[in-house]
């Protein structure tokens, strides 16, 4: 019966290499989720500003159409402000990986149903 093969040096390097690797896929892995919810909280914001715009175009209050367009778990960093020349701005925070923790950027979207108050 013929011995095996005497290990060589090399024998356990790709185990070594996947395990130096994990912390890097799990990194890249974090920054791609808060990009998604970067993006998402920039596209839930111009919702929310459609709809704050659309209810102050009828008289109603844009806060509440603005809360009412976005997540519970975004109510607590929204801001809306009415803007001079007419519209208005929502401000949403955008969270960080985890929905319940809240990050220092803001994101904000304007919207305005160009109403003719003007004229």
């Amino acid at each position: 019966m013929p011995l095996p093969p005497p290990a060589s040096a090399e024998s356990g390097q790709a185990t070594v290499e996947l395990v130096a690797a994990i912390p890097f896929v799990i990194l890249a892995a974090m920054v791609a989720w808060q990009l998604a919810l970067a993006g998402n909280t920039t596209w839930v914001a111009a919702q929310a500003a459609r709809a704050a715009a659309r209810a102050e175009a009828v008289g109603q209050s844009p806060r509440a159409a603005a809360r009412s367009a976005i997540p519970r778990s975004m109510e607590a960093g929204l801001a809306v402000e009415r803007l001079t020349a007419g519209g208005v701005r929502v401000s949403l925070q955008v969270p960080l990986l985890l929905q319940a923790w809240r990050g220092p950027l803001s994101v904000s979207a304007q919207s305005s149903l160009g109403s003719s108050r003007d004229g």
